[in-house]
């Protein structure tokens, strides 16, 4: 039903009202010498409508020196689908060159969103967190055929949506561009004696929305440093790039470099080996995310504590949760006895409603045994 949707001709919308959009005189002529002036008129529209001129100037300056402008029809248009005032001046304050676009390129773009969202109240909630997703490129036909390719590799109506919301320049890239991404990807898959290079493209891209944004570069000096480094067998490179390890790969190269020996080093004084290493990095790659300092603190908190190294090397998602939230819940657990070598670590890194949820029943187990006495 939704590939039917986004293949047939884009469905009729209302039309926003074609205000008239007039040229505006700037207060002064300037001389050649001279920077352009801003236009007096549209500042005083945009300062009515609530428009934070500062941030404007700030962001996109260029747009506050246009004499041809169509704020209002802008306004008319988003009102209409259901934002109020203060969305609209706020959309506007930062991103300045929506007010450039035409109504007719404002109702096509809408168009091919309401085939992705559900609502239009849907569409107007992203633009009011992020209005750089839907005005930051002006090329309706490119967003169309991006959204066509996307869907020929199978990519979900979920994953669409997820990409216009939180990765939308993937949408501003030309379909070449993408295309060469997604055979780059393949590449990579074939590289490890694959036999499904489709499949792992797309479930890189659903793991990874920021895929599309990176260059081929950066992503092959990562998968090659991670072999490397790792002494990784293909089928470890397999499941580990089809898992956690995909949302590493667009990582700065540098960052994962300083973060992936500073980590080893850590391990290794604490007594740990390249096996053990290995193993905690197949186990949760994401750990290389995280700073060598920040690391270094959340590692010498837990050994504190009294839990082993290898214990975390087995559940390294631990190493997740930040340093207060560590010494808070190990705080907890030791108030009650909690024995980290007989019943391990996993507690440390539940969810919050899990982990209340686990004290209270370890809280009762306690009392029943002190009644018992």
């Amino acid at each position: 039903m939704f590939q039917r949707q986004i293949l047939l001709f884009l469905r009729p919308v209302s039309r926003c009202a074609p205000l008239p959009v007039t040229p505006r005189p700037c207060s002064s002529k300037p001389s050649n010498d001279d920077p352009p002036l801003e236009n007096e008129s549209l500042l005083e529209n945009l300062s009515i409508m609530g428009v934070d001129l500062t941030s404007a100037r700030r962001r996109q300056p260029g747009v506050l020196r246009k004499l041809l402008t169509n704020e209002d029809g802008l306004a008319h248009f988003l009102k209409n689908k259901g934002a109020d005032q203060e969305t609209v001046a706020s959309i506007i304050s930062r991103f300045p060159r929506s007010i450039t676009r035409s109504c007719e390129h404002l109702e096509e773009r809408w168009k091919l969103w309401r085939n992705v969202f559900k609502s239009d109240r849907e569409v107007v909630g992203i633009l009011s967190r992020s209005p750089e997703s839907f005005f930051r490129s002006s090329d309706n036909r490119n967003l169309e055929e991006n959204i066509r390719f996307l869907m020929t590799l199978g990519i979900t109506a979920k994953d669409l949506h997820r990409l216009l919301s939180t990765a939308p320049r993937t949408f501003s890239n030309s379909v070449e561009l993408n295309r060469n991404m997604v055979d780059f990807l393949k590449s990579v898959c074939l590289s490890f004696d694959g036999k499904d290079p489709e499949r792992f493209a797309r479930t890189v891209i659903s793991r990874n929305l920021y895929v599309f944004i990176r260059s081929t570069h950066r992503i092959r000096a990562n998968v090659d440093f991670l072999m490397t480094s790792l002494a990784l067998s293909n089928a470890e490179a397999l499941a580990l790039f089809q898992t956690h390890g995909a949302q590493i790969l667009d990582h700065s190269h540098e960052s994962l470099k300083k973060n992936f020996e500073s980590l080893r080093m850590k391990l290794g004084s604490l007594g740990c080996d390249d096996a053990d290493f290995k193993r905690m990095i197949l186990n949760y790659s994401l750990v290389l995310f995280i700073s060598s300092a920040r690391l270094n603190e959340k590692l010498d908190c837990l050994m504190e504590g009294g839990i082993h190294v290898r214990q975390v090397v087995n559940k390294p998602k631990v190493l997740d949760f930040s340093i207060d939230s560590i010494r808070q819940r190990m705080h907890e657990l030791n108030g009650l006895g909690y024995d980290y070598q007989k019943k391990g670590i996993g507690v440390l890194d539940m969810s919050k409603k899990r982990f209340l949820a686990k004290l209270e029943r370890l809280s009762s187990a306690e009392n029943e045994d002190v009644r018992s006495v």
